[in-house]
């Protein structure tokens, strides 16, 4: 079975692949370098040569895991429990605590083991993925590189990690960086011709190794090794090999620090994410205070350390300790990885998933993020010809679907667009107005319009079929053998499906679809005699890409480019083609910026189409050695294309709920500033009208990169906000946007796809990294990939890092509230003392042990799968650096546990002093007899009360600021919705149910009862434990209630409900703002970040 295979298995060949021809290298391992392997072949050798993987990669230690159990403080408290129990003869208790220790251990073991194997198996959807040829598809397919096998047809493009080692077939202008395997640092030019004689692994150029980094170009090629049969497996394999020498020198200093390194690892004090590191200190924090409170029992008995005194050091040292809290955080955050990979979002690193919650702010790309990605050449502009227009397009893939038609050139100014949309919105504006006037004015209308009245200047709907389209001039034809060329796409009717497929980038789709509109597509075109040369892959720093093809009529060289229209006609020296081509005058030049600025304030993304004839032609080898300087020169502008690329339905949702949630979103876009405006405008993420803002404020809202750039640091801090739109975006100037935002105190989520977007994935709070259109480079520097590349799916990722975050505290706040009720109950407990002066504890060990493991631990669990509450995403992010032990839950621990505990102490005392006149017996803590038989009692009915304490505040920590009553402040279909509520998470509700029934049989079992949990049968008691439940609801309610009115840990700002909340047409940029808000923050600071903070804590101006 291939799913057993766990070894990989070189495949065999009758010399090195890197010496054979490529078709010699196909027919041996039976694949088809133009249909790659099918379905059938793939499972076959899945199973004959193992998958790709090397040995020991991504391994998990069962060992490693369980020493981290053992390690675990808490469990050296319960050691430390057990020893003492043994020492004093007590084997019953001693055995128990053994047996707890013992499950704890294994429970703990099997549910970190089973997440980190979730974990893993999430992190490997994000590893390094291929795109593979499969079964004929005209698409490559992107899966993960684990189930790679030899003989796959396998695609690499510039940012790639290559998955496995590939014989070259196909190259162009491709170079990978192999330092990792040769040490050099200079990225080595492949070939593809095969190589006589044995070659060192650094001059095999016709290779591509499993491990490196594509740097530059494209290239397709045959996997011929997997796993450890590759270069780096055998690396591995020698690495593993090694063993230390015998008579080697150690120096101690080394040694010491090492040792010192893995103990604190060992103890999880440098290991995991901030807050599992936070919560391994405060163990062992605890820790310490379990052996202060114990110093303190013994020296309030005078430090007669007796079998008793021992018992009750053992009762404190349990109780202050939360056994469950690891286990309890460790699956609740395998769960919140499981979540998030459902809602499209993989996490790479656990920090992510509490940095999410803390996002204050999001910049992320546009195209296919913000936008569908679906690119449409909805307008070509040809100088001296017109504009060509295709209408009713109703399929981007679909070169049939709608048609083109042509018009003059617009002779408008750059602003006329932006001017008739500002006219048009403040006709629409007055017209409603003066309609809404009309109706208050005139109470007798009937019969109102249905719709606004709307100005009458609208362009006649343009007519014709689909498929219709000009005849093709010289001009035209010239402009799409440049746009079909120098792409890379594929457009391909598919017989047996019905329908057209396309693959490759969405901008290169959309040009070449409209390329096939004139049935000028490329595969036609390399078939009628055009030979590509060279090509020079697009760049993000210079914004362009070209290609050098020569033609089949004459053998001309011709270069093709594309790209940002700044950047192409900064190269161009003429304009135009045949009779209408000229040299590129500054008043041409201009004319060329107005008609792109037109394009683009419609929305659309403008790209400039080039070219130019080489005078003196090349070989192959001599281009690929020639600086793209030399060649991206002196080129004739053919035309601007105009791509629409429509925003996504959900994303201005997704943009409303962010601003809601007190985050902001920049876009940071590589488009022209009207295209990028547009855009922003149409999803909310800046204003419709500007004029409605001060005029500073307007001014900073939009910026180019250079812009941006011009700034300093200094001048950067003095913005009143900083932009929500960057054009022309450079990956430079997003690191200098996460900058500029962690100096105002912002905690920044960056997306990015490509190579050089790396750097500021890596410097973002949160790096977010496209899975469909992303590079292995970009994925691997970042903390979370989204597989839909989706903006939506980021603010979902926000949404369950918040519900985390909260469900983590409230399940921290649930189990250190009962130890510090236990603590208080057991501290004034040493007053309680028997007649030969010995303390006399109100709760015996093993009740505080089975009140922490089995009361406490479900609902804890529970507390960690609760549902986003409503207004989670209706309050602004919480403090990453206060974390997650914020003041309000230190008090609520210190109110509430004081609570717990008065309420036991108060049990115990009416039982014991009140019925029981006072009789504590004697050696109580140790057996039970007659004399006993009060003290047993009282414990028991302080046992019964505090798991139903204990119990009923996982309800009431459902939230920490609302009612348990009413829990959703916004719900109306319910006048008493509590018992829905506490339904809603059924995990919860059985888990405070179950246990509180079955706390009466531990009451009354014989041997369970008396011998192990030292507590008696009881009668009338259950009067009294019953009695302080609603006194402690009422006093967590009233403690609620004084938060929320007072807004106490709220900035002082009240959680009461505005009921009359009016609306506002502009609040937070879009139509409508939120129904219901709480008490408005005031100031325009709310919708705009705060600029850095003055040591006196006011503005910095």
């Amino acid at each position: 079975m291939a799913g057993k295979k766990s070894k990989t298995v070189a495949p065999t060949f009758s010399k090195p692949p890197y010496q054979l021809s490529i078709q010699q290298v196909a027919d041996e391992l039976g694949t088809n370098i133009e249909t790659g392997l099918s379905t059938q072949q793939v499972g076959e050798y899945t199973a004959k040569y193992g998958e790709n993987k090397l040995e020991g990669e991504g391994a998990i230690s069962p060992w490693r895991i369980l020493l981290k159990q053992v390690a675990n403080a808490m469990i050296l408290v319960l050691f430390f429990a057990m020893a003492l129990s043994y020492g004093t003869k007590d084997f019953i208790e001693g055995g128990v605590i053994t047996a707890v220790i013992a499950l704890n251990v294994l429970i703990g073991f099997w549910q970190e083991y089973n997440a980190e194997k979730t974990v893993d198996s999430l992190r490997s959807l994000s590893s390094p993925s291929a795109a593979v040829l499969r079964n004929g598809d005209i698409d490559v397919k992107t899966i993960p590189s684990g189930p790679v096998v030899p003989g796959d047809i396998i695609q690499l493009v510039v940012g790639d990690i290559v998955p496995a080692d590939v014989r070259l077939f196909e190259a162009y202008n491709f170079a990978a960086l192999e330092a990792i395997l040769t040490g050099e640092p200079i990225p080595v030019i492949k070939e593809i011709e095969p190589i006589e004689g044995e070659q060192g692994v650094g001059d095999r150029i016709n290779m591509a190794f499993s491990g490196t980094e594509v740097t530059k170009g494209r290239a397709r090629g045959i996997v011929v090794g997997t796993g450890m049969a590759t270069e780096m497996g055998a690396i591995a394999a020698a690495m593993q090999s090694k063993s230390k020498k015998a008579n080697r020198s150690v120096d101690p200093k080394k040694e010491n620090g090492t040792l010192s390194k893995d103990l604190l690892s060992f103890l999880g004090l440098t290991e995991g994410t901030p807050l599992q590191k936070k919560l391994a200190k405060l163990a062992y924090v605890l820790f310490g205070c379990a052996i202060l409170l114990a110093i303190i029992v013994f020296g309030v008995n005078k430090f007669n350390v007796t079998h008793e005194v021992q018992i009750y050091a053992i009762s404190l040292g349990i109780a202050i300790i939360p056994e469950s809290l690891i286990a309890v955080l460790t699956i609740t955050m395998a769960v919140g990885m499981k979540k998030m990979a459902k809602n499209n979002v993989i996490v790479r690193k656990l920090d992510a998933l509490e940095a999410l919650g803390g996002v204050t702010n999001i910049c992320s790309d546009k195209t296919g993020t913000l936008t569908q990605g679906k690119m449409v050449t909805r307008k070509a502009w040809i100088p001296g010809v017109g504009i060509y227009s295709v209408e009713r397009n109703n399929s981007a893939a679909d070169p049939t679907s709608g048609f083109v038609t042509i018009g003059a050139a617009s002779t408008e100014d750059a602003g006329a667009a932006e001017r008739e949309y500002q006219d048009k919105r403040a006709k629409r504006d007055e017209a409603r107005s003066a309609l809404a006037l009309k109706f208050a004015d005139d109470t007798n209308i009937k019969d109102r319009p249905a719709e606004v009245p709307t100005p009458e200047n609208e362009k006649p709907e343009p007519v014709g079929n689909d498929g219709d389209r000009p005849d093709v001039v010289p001009e035209l034809e010239a402009f799409l053998q440049s746009t079909s060329l120098c792409n890379l796409a594929t457009v391909r009717y598919n017989d047996k499906e019905k329908h057209w497929q396309t693959s490759g980038d969405p901008t290169e789709v959309a040009l070449q679809v409209f390329a096939h509109r004139f049935d000028f597509g490329r595969k036609k075109l390399e078939s009628s005699g055009w030979k590509e040369f060279a090509e020079y892959g697009f760049d993000s720093n210079v914004k362009r890409m070209s290609v050098v093809f020569q033609e089949p009529d004459n053998g001309k060289q011709m270069i093709f480019t594309k790209g940002a229209v700044e950047r192409i006609v900064d190269l161009c020296d003429d304009i135009g083609f045949g009779d209408n081509r000229q040299p590129l005058t500054p008043q041409l030049k201009d004319e060329v910026i107005r008609q792109m600025t037109l394009l683009a304030d419609q929305g659309l993304r403008v790209l400039a189409i080039a070219r130019r004839v080489v005078d003196t032609p090349k070989r192959s080898q001599d281009w690929s050695e020639t600086p793209r300087e030399e060649v991206e020169c002196n080129l004739t502008l053919l035309g601007l294309a105009g791509l629409y690329d429509p925003p996504r339905l959900e994303s201005k949702l997704a943009v409303q709920n962010c601003t809601e949630a007190g985050i902001q979103v920049h876009m940071l876009t590589g488009d022209h500033p009207g295209t990028a405006r547009a855009i922003a405008r149409e999803i909310g993420i800046i204003p419709k009208d500007f004029g409605t803002l001060p005029a500073d404020v307007a001014a900073a809202m939009c910026m180019t990169a250079s812009e941006f750039d011009a700034l300093s640091d200094d001048q950067i801090d003095e913005l009143p906000n900083l932009p929500f739109v960057i054009a022309r975006c450079a990956p430079s100037t997003k690191v200098r946007m996460i900058e500029a935002l962690n100096r105002r105190g912002r905690y920044v989520a960056m997306t990015g796809d490509g190579v050089n977007d790396a750097p500021s994935l890596k410097r973002a709070n949160v790096g977010i990294a496209m899975g469909e259109g992303g590079s292995d480079v970009a994925k691997s520097a970042a903390d979370l990939v989204l597989t839909d590349d989706n903006f939506a799916s980021i603010v979902k990722a926000v949404e369950e890092g918040r519900r985390m975050f909260e469900n983590i505290q409230k399940f921290v706040l649930h189990l250190l509230v009962s130890n510090v009720g236990e603590v208080i109950l057991l501290i004034i407990g040493l007053a309680f003392q028997d007649r030969n002066g010995l303390s006399v504890f109100p709760l015996a060990p093993l009740q505080v042990l089975w009140i922490n493991m089995l009361t406490s631990s479900f609902p804890a669990f529970g507390l960690g799968k609760e549902k986003p509450s409503s207004e989670i995403m209706r309050r602004p992010p919480h403090s990453i650096k206060v974390g997650v032990f914020t003041w309000q839950i230190m008090a609520d621990m210190m109110v509430y546990g004081f609570l717990m505990g008065t309420l036991t102490l108060c049990t115990f005392i009416v039982v014991v002093y009140g019925a029981g006149g006072g009789n504590l017996g004697h050696d109580c803590n140790s057996r039970y007899s007659e004399a006993c038989d009060v003290v047993f009692r009282a414990r028991a009915a302080v046992f019964v009360q505090l798991t139903w304490l204990i119990l009923v505040s996982a309800w009431e920590f459902k939230s920490l600021r609302r009612s348990m009553f009413r829990l959703n402040p916004y719900q109306t279909d319910s006048y008493f919705p509590f018992f829905k509520d506490i339904y809603d998470n059924k995990f919860l509700f059985w888990a405070v149910i179950i246990p509180g029934i079955l706390v009466v049989p531990v009451i009354y079992i014989p041997g369970l009862n008396t011998m192990v949990l030292r507590h008696a049968p009881i009668t009338w008691e259950w009067a009294v434990s019953a009695a302080g439940v609603p006194i402690f609801i009422f006093g967590i309610e009233v403690w609620k209630f004084i938060k929320r009115k007072w807004g106490l840990f709220n900035n002082g700002e009240s959680d009461r409900i505005k009921k009359d909340s009016s609306l506002s047409l502009r609040q937070g940029f879009f139509t409508m703002a939120r129904t219901m808000t709480r008490t408005s923050m005031g100031s325009r600071t709310t919708t705009m970040e705060k600029r850095p903070m003055n040591d006196k804590g006011d503005d910095q101006v």
